[in-house]
């Protein structure tokens, strides 16, 4: 289970770096048809994994002079409600409506670098 989740992780986070997707997109997917997590489960395994990620990526591009501290902090208090009301929907909707969330979800973000690669 240790070398699948690492597998998952580092294909998660290649894929995302290469492609400028979230992480999320390919560590949902793969946290439940490689590890067998719920959707539920393998979606708040993605949301806390991205805590450290964000944390160091923001480091990183502040220092390079890049992140405009008051959106930062808008964004980041607004996530926080947010947050909230997407784990109050998780826990009230069916499992299956997830899925299908996600699935529509993955579609859009496909839609979006096919239509952003075709016109670069």
């Amino acid at each position: 289970m240790i070398v699948e989740s690492i597998a998952v992780g580092l294909a998660a986070g290649m894929i995302a770096g290469l492609l400028g997707v979230g992480g999320g997109v390919i560590m949902v997917p793969g946290l439940v048809f490689v590890l067998g997590l719920s959707q539920i489960e393998a979606e708040a395994t993605s949301l806390l994994a991205i805590v450290p990620t964000a944390i160091v990526g923001a480091w990183r591009q502040d220092r390079y002079g890049n992140v405009r501290r008051g959106d930062a902090v808008l964004l980041g208090v607004l996530s926080v409600g947010g947050s909230a009301a997407g784990v109050g929907a998780a826990n009230v909707l069916p499992e299956r409506a997830l899925r299908l969330g996600f699935a529509a979800l993955m579609v859009f973000v496909a839609v979006q670098l096919v239509r952003r690669s075709m016109t670069r």
